[in-house]
């Protein structure tokens, strides 16, 4: 029982955050410095979400890469930034990454 108590809780106090802000600006106009600066918010997420994911080969070794993931990544940005389309830079950057394996693998 204690367990659904805190789940309640933690989402009783998450909705009332967010609303916050939807009660609190709905009146009223962001100031500009602030609109300016949330507009990094998704970009710095996804960073900060993604890169560990990329760079690290392994969470229980943080002092190690993973190269193909890295190389992988790298094309994929280049392919994103070049084209702009979502389903090709997925297709070629996994693509990459399977190829990169498969060839490690062989050696």
């Amino acid at each position: 029982m204690k367990v659904w108590i805190v789940i309640a809780v933690v989402g009783l106090l998450n909705y009332c955050s967010r609303l916050s802000f939807i009660a609190f600006f709905s009146r009223r106009s962001v100031p500009a410095p602030l609109a300016r600066a949330l507009r990094y918010v998704p970009a710095a997420m996804l960073t900060a979400l993604i890169v560990p994911m990329i760079v690290l080969a392994s969470p229980m070794a943080p002092d190690s890469t993973d190269v193909p993931r890295i190389v992988a990544a790298i094309l994929g940005g280049i392919v994103a930034f070049r084209t702009r389309n979502v389903l090709l830079t997925l297709g070629f950057g996994m693509a990459t990454l399977w190829s990169l394996q498969m060839l490690l693998r062989a050696n």
